[in-house]
């Protein structure tokens, strides 16, 4: 009967996930009116989140706790500014550029898949049809993804009072943490302080140096990655090193994803670079894998990786790139309280039987 119970109560919660999503047309424009609202307090509680413990640690080396907020602070978004002023006008004249050489991009896509078409001359005309489809929508296909990409910058400036205004509130819930800490305590009912304290430390614990580690380790991988590939000679290095930046947060996933566009556009300049490009690609994981990842990250979430993949699927279907960023975090999160849920439940059965 309890299994039958867990199976049921899953079900449920899928039904309940399928039916959101078919009213999404119902309650989208109010989602929309409250992410504009609630976006710079997230973005802010965010950086409060991965700053704070640095905060700390400059704190209790003796330095005075305003003075370490303010260097944390000013080197944090002094960082993020002097990237944005230096770099901003590099990457949007890569991806203009990138947009213009669309057409003869797909022109040398569609030479290579022409000739590894007639190289299989033995296959079905059915599978040559399927290829030649495909030949004629990779040009559409790639024109429509960097036009997204040109339209989703122009959109920055509609979000510029949230860039604005996320500084601002980062150095608040700096100043304030300890208060805020001691409003959410005196706010919360009495009966679930203790349980809500321990729940919250066991998730910093679980997901804090996770969140933290892999920003850090995707940040210097994007960097080695530009200058790696700014190098050796391959065009658009920082487009790509975002990109490898982005989606190396991704587990298992993201490496792959990060090197598809390298080894795409490195195809249209020679086999050579193919391999260069490669070895790169190889070579950087390799770093990650057995040198950052094990050093910086270092802690393990404790989750089975079929559920991650399971986590990172799901995410990927829901919301695309951005979804399987957060799947493994948000299930983490789930994770840390359904057990806590369960072990809630034992002691109180525990104590009724005593």
């Amino acid at each position: 009967m309890r299994w039958v119970y867990r199976l049921s109560l899953l079900l449920l919660l899928f039904l309940c996930l399928y039916l959101l999503m078919k009213l999404n047309p119902l309650y989208a424009p109010l989602l929309k009116a409250l992410r504009g609202v609630f976006l710079p307090f997230f973005l802010a509680a965010l950086i409060t989140y991965l700053l704070h413990p640095v905060v700390e640690y400059v704190h209790n080396k003796g330095v005075p706790r305003f003075v370490a907020i303010l260097s944390i602070y000013f080197l944090f978004f002094g960082g993020l500014g002097f990237a944005a002023v230096k770099g901003f006008p590099y990457f949007v004249v890569q991806l203009k550029e990138l947009l213009e050489n669309v057409p003869l991009l797909a022109k040398d896509y569609k030479e290579i898949l022409y000739k590894i078409d007639k190289s299989m001359s033995v296959l079905p005309h059915s599978v040559h049809s399927k290829i030649e489809q495909y030949i004629l929508k990779t040009e559409t296909n790639a024109q429509n993804i960097l036009t997204n990409a040109i339209f989703s910058l122009k959109k920055i400036v509609d979000y510029f009072f949230v860039i604005i205004v996320v500084p601002f509130l980062v150095f608040y819930f700096l100043n304030d943490f300890e208060k805020m800490k001691k409003a959410c305590w005196y706010l919360t009912p009495r009966r679930f302080r203790e349980e809500g304290k321990h729940l919250l430390e066991d998730i910093d614990s679980s997901l804090g140096g996770y969140i933290r580690g892999q920003l850090f380790v995707g940040a210097i991988l994007g960097a080695a990655a530009m200058i790696s590939l700014w190098i050796v000679g391959m065009p658009y290095p920082i487009l790509l090193g975002i990109v490898i930046a982005i989606t190396d947060i991704i587990p298992y996933f993201g490496p792959i994803l990060g090197a598809i566009p390298v080894i795409l556009i490195a195809l249209t300049i020679s086999w050579k670079m193919v391999w260069i490009t490669v070895g790169i690609m190889l070579v950087l994981q390799f770093i990650e894998g057995n040198i950052l990842g094990p050093f910086i990250v270092g802690r393990n979430l404790h989750i089975h990786p079929v559920f991650i993949i399971f986590s990172l699927l799901l995410g990927g279907e829901l919301a695309g790139v951005p979804g399987m960023i957060l799947a493994v975090p948000v299930f983490s999160v789930i994770k840390v309280i359904v057990m806590h849920i369960r072990e809630h439940r034992l002691r109180h059965s525990i104590d009724k039987s005593e």
